[in-house]
């Protein structure tokens, strides 16, 4: 048997969320942040754009990948958090003129609040009923952003326009470049700030619920506080993904934020890998450019296409880019004793 049928003979291996964030080698970490700082000097502004939603939507499956992967929650509705970030973020600078990069954490608190009460009802649920609940929760939010009531601060069904941010001190790059940029600094930061997160006492106390409520609650680990904790957590960096998105895209309107943008998150989680963190951002790559390829293949069949495109994905790689960067870490040190 070759080295590489050795490998994926062990592929059933990868199933089991580990107990730690996988997270990818420093080295391999130091140069892809190095190409993400230097790529954006050499393409276009649009490709700086799509790079930028690429890190927005990356930072919004990796909520809830913390969710999901994390504390075994599923959720359909982080589209609700992200239209709520969204709309914080939007609505603070076009009519009250707070600076964009304040209106981020103010946008993260409000759905960690949201996300947090949300939890409390939704801790007698699990499992299918949870995510119904959820799905409920990004279905009804269009339909409120929309009322009467709310639309002197969201637009009602026109949105908001939202103003791009120059860039600061004079600096001579374009606003996409310096979006991108910003964006950049903030998806690192929440990046490191959720692997020490689920290798903390927090992220251990996630993990054994995931694995076995009833044994968790036996050892002394509050379930209940947890859970919704976890909840909170996940909410918050969406609503912050939300934000940038506003910001990004300069433009707000509750037909962007329906029950499509909820399964096209999960989606993104499970191609990426549940419970793999930098397969979030692979995960974000998927539903950002596979469209367009299956687009560019078929523009009458396109969501054929799609679908064929992606069923392949689950087909060869059932457990995500995990599995794809376990096995080539395997591989690399066979051949390494070789």
């Amino acid at each position: 048997m070759s080295a590489i049928e050795d490998i994926t003979s062990q592929a059933p291996a990868v199933e089991a969320v580990p107990k730690r964030a996988m997270t990818l080698s420093s080295g391999t970490t130091f140069v892809i942040v190095l190409l993400l700082l230097v790529v954006p000097l050499f393409i276009k502004n649009f490709i700086i754009f799509q790079m930028t939603m690429l890190l927005i939507y990356g930072l919004a499956v990796l909520a809830l990948n913390i969710l999901t992967g994390g504390s075994g929650q599923f959720s359909l509705g982080n589209s609700a958090f992200y239209a709520v970030g969204a709309y914080t973020s939007a609505i603070l600078m076009e009519q009250y003129n707070v600076n964009y990069a304040l209106t981020l954490p103010v946008a993260g608190v409000i759905c960690f609040g949201f996300g947090f009460l949300f939890g409390q009802p939704a801790l007698r649920l699990s499992g299918v009923y949870l995510a119904l609940a959820t799905f409920a929760l990004a279905t009804a939010m269009p339909q409120i952003l929309k009322l009467g009531f709310f639309e002197q601060w969201t637009g009602g069904v026109q949105g908001l326009v939202v103003t791009k941010p120059d860039a600061p001190f004079g600096l001579p790059m374009s606003q996409d470049m310096w979006l991108y940029y910003f964006t950049l600094a903030i998806t690192i930061a929440i990046y490191v700030f959720s692997v020490n997160l689920l290798r903390s006492r927090s992220g251990r106390a996630f993990m054994a619920i995931r694995d076995n409520e009833i044994a968790a609650s036996a050892m002394g680990i509050d379930v209940a506080t947890y859970k919704t904790l976890a909840f909170g957590v996940s909410a918050g960096i969406t609503g912050v993904a939300g934000g940038l998105g506003a910001i990004a895209v300069q433009f707000v309107a509750p037909d962007s934020y329906t029950i499509t943008l909820a399964i096209s998150l999960f989606l993104g989680m499970v191609v990426g890998g549940v419970g793999w963190l930098p397969g979030s951002f692979v995960g974000a790559a998927f539903i950002i450019f596979v469209p367009n390829i299956a687009e560019s293949i078929s523009k009458g069949l396109s969501g054929a296409v799609f679908g064929v495109l992606l069923f392949l994905v689950i087909f060869l790689v059932p457990h995500g880019s995990r599995q794809v960067a376990m096995v080539a870490q395997q591989l690399l040190g066979k051949l390494r004793k070789n």
